[in-house]
């Protein structure tokens, strides 16, 4: 007698020796032949692509340069005003939510008056 795991009831039940050999079902492949194609418009191969088909100028190195100048500006800074406005946003939500917070756990560490 042969058994297989009924991936349905999670038993083991009995079977054929032919499904015994193929666990969950699995069967060999029959046909290695690629499928026929369904799109109509043609498709490029990754050979076709070079490096530079999708990018523009490399700013990288500006950029590079850019940050590491010494200026005694911090990093999350150099930008100017737009770094200025999300630092100083995120620091206010931050000591908003703190304070937030303290008051919370101060009112449910208060017990309630009937």
């Amino acid at each position: 007698m042969y058994y297989k795991f009924s991936g349905f009831t999670q038993k083991l039940t009995g079977t054929w020796a032919s499904d015994a050999y193929s666990p969950q079902g699995l069967r060999p492949v029959v046909s290695t032949e690629a499928p026929p194609i369904i799109f109509a418009t043609p498709t490029k191969l990754s050979s076709d692509f070079t490096a530079y088909d999708y990018a523009g100028k490399n700013k990288v190195p500006e950029l590079q340069k850019f940050f590491q100048k010494s200026d005694g500006v911090p990093i999350h800074l150099k930008r100017g005003l737009p770094d200025q406005m999300l630092y100083r946003t995120t620091m206010a939500l931050t000591v908003g939510g703190t304070i937030y917070c303290l008051i919370a756990l101060y009112m449910a560490s208060q017990p309630k008056n009937k």
